[in-house]
């Protein structure tokens, strides 16, 4: 038998970010992070993913903080650690879609102010969202990671993802990432998957997968031997249920073999330690539901992402329906195929979840449409895999011309006018890009951030934040 081929796997830590993202709604502040810097940059980690996805929102809108200055603190501490980012293409981080100047910005500045590694997706895999992104990153000279969102259908074939993976190469992409956002990836596809990759293309190939359905860190071995180069795992205590497997898990779980990640137990233990008061914090305030920590195998069955599901719930509680629950179960993937059998991970995954729910209330499809759905059955927010229906688009748009180009090419310039907008509020480069993703959350952020500056008051009853104490 030939010799294996020593090659140590690569761990990307999600702590800083998805971890909480996916367990405590992003709720971890600025201030409870710094403390552990010192050594989880001492790991030997190949990134830390501390921003992007939900971070920015969530610092402005419930913990009162400036995501720009997250970012240099975290950047200050880690010296010897890449800092990696989450980034929606032509989204930037918020619902739609942005003019390039604001897109090419808002890359600059973060690669600015700290982010070596975007990982740069779009929820419809469509890469013409990704260009603009994609230049920006080469040009600031940041590693542009392209995430291929995974997903299931008939369109979504070996082939299909071989041949999007040489197009993400020939665009300048310096490595591919799997974001497997509902974990449908199960082990054996991951090892045929991560195969066609790798005779696809040259570029290093990284895993990105959620504990939700249970199978993750067997994905993730298979993904390995099969030869990925890269995983993302969470430190223990913010580990499984809707996060990544554990990080000290998988290290343990390749000690002495040809990918033994190398890393120290040790310190790993004294970062969990540091952590786990943090986690005990959450579950006795409720910001940390133990339901979110098992598995849900529903995921598989419905091929519907974990906090999908958990939406759908809510919605149809409201609507005092909960009756309805399988029949919008069943709906939502035929809602998918008339939508052109997108990936479902945001914001597509709320906009097929929401049409779905109003289908099934209201008795007839597409009685009630929202301008989301109608977005999307006019091209707004690009090209899927598969042609939309004919009939449902003709229902939801009319006579409408959908729209056949990159949707941000109809985009002008959009930055004059958001720095017109919040010049009276602006105190450094950055305001511009809070204020043109999130403009009523960043006025009170800025208002907030001034009050504090004078010791007023601000009377901005923090109401949200103060129910959920970290």
């Amino acid at each position: 038998m030939a010799e294996q081929v020593k090659k140590p796997l690569k761990i990307t830590e999600t702590i800083l970010r998805d971890a909480h993202q996916s367990l405590i709604a992003t709720r971890m502040r600025t201030e409870q992070m710094l403390p552990i810097i010192d050594k989880m940059d001492k790991v030997g980690y190949h990134s830390v993913e501390c921003w992007g996805g939900a971070t920015f929102d969530a610092s402005l809108r419930f913990l009162k903080e400036d995501p720009w200055e997250r970012l240099r603190k975290l950047k200050d501490g880690f010296k010897n650690t890449k800092l990696q980012m989450l980034f929606r293409g032509q989204n930037i981080l918020g619902y739609n879609h942005y003019a390039d100047d604001v897109v090419e910005y808002f890359v600059q500045k973060s690669i600015a102010n700290g982010i070596d590694i975007i990982r740069i997706f779009d929820c419809f895999n469509d890469l013409r969202n990704l260009q603009t992104a994609v230049k920006a990153a080469n040009k600031e000279k940041g590693h542009a990671q392209v995430a291929l969102s995974y997903t299931l259908g008939d369109a979504y074939t070996l082939d299909y993802w071989t041949t999007t993976a040489k197009n993400i190469e020939e665009m300048g992409a310096d490595s591919i990432c799997i974001k497997d956002m509902a974990g449908l990836l199960v082990p054996y596809e991951a090892t045929r998957l991560v195969n066609a990759l790798k005779a696809g293309t040259k570029l290093p190939i990284q895993i990105h997968t959620h504990y939700t359905s249970g199978v993750a860190s067997m994905t993730y071995l298979k993904a390995v031997e099969a030869g990925a180069d890269i995983i993302d795992t969470a430190m223990s205590p913010f580990s499984m249920g809707t996060s990544q497997p554990a990080t000290e898990v998988l290290v343990e779980t390749f000690k002495g073999t040809p990918y033994d990640t190398g890393l120290d137990q040790k310190l790993l233990a004294e970062i969990a330690d540091y952590f786990r008061p943090m986690q005990e914090e959450s579950l006795k305030s409720g910001l940390l539901n133990p339901k979110v920590m098992g598995v849900n195998i529903k995921t598989l069955l419905y091929q519907v992402p974990g906090g999908m599901l958990s939406n759908l719930v809510s919605q149809l509680k409201e609507a005092h329906a909960e009756d309805k629950y399988y029949e919008v179960l069943e709906e939502i993937p035929r809602v998918r195929k008339d939508f052109g059998e997108p990936p479902l991970v945001t914001p597509s995954s709320q906009i097929v979840g929401t049409q779905a729910v109003l289908n099934v209330l209201q008795g007839e499809r597409y009685k009630i449409v929202t301008k989301e759905s109608k977005k999307v059955l006019s091209g707004e927010f690009g090209a899927t895999v598969k042609p939309f229906d004919k009939e449902i688009q003709k229902k939801v748009i009319g006579d409408a011309k959908p729209i056949t180009c990159r949707p941000a090419d109809l985009i002008p310039p959009q930055l004059p006018q958001f720095e017109k907008e919040v010049a009276e509020w602006k105190e450094q480069d950055e305001d511009v890009l809070t204020y043109a993703l999130f403009p009523t959350v960043a006025v009170d952020f800025f208002k907030y951030r001034a009050a504090q500056k004078t010791k007023v008051d601000p009377a901005m009853a923090d109401t949200e934040n103060k129910a959920y104490p970290v």
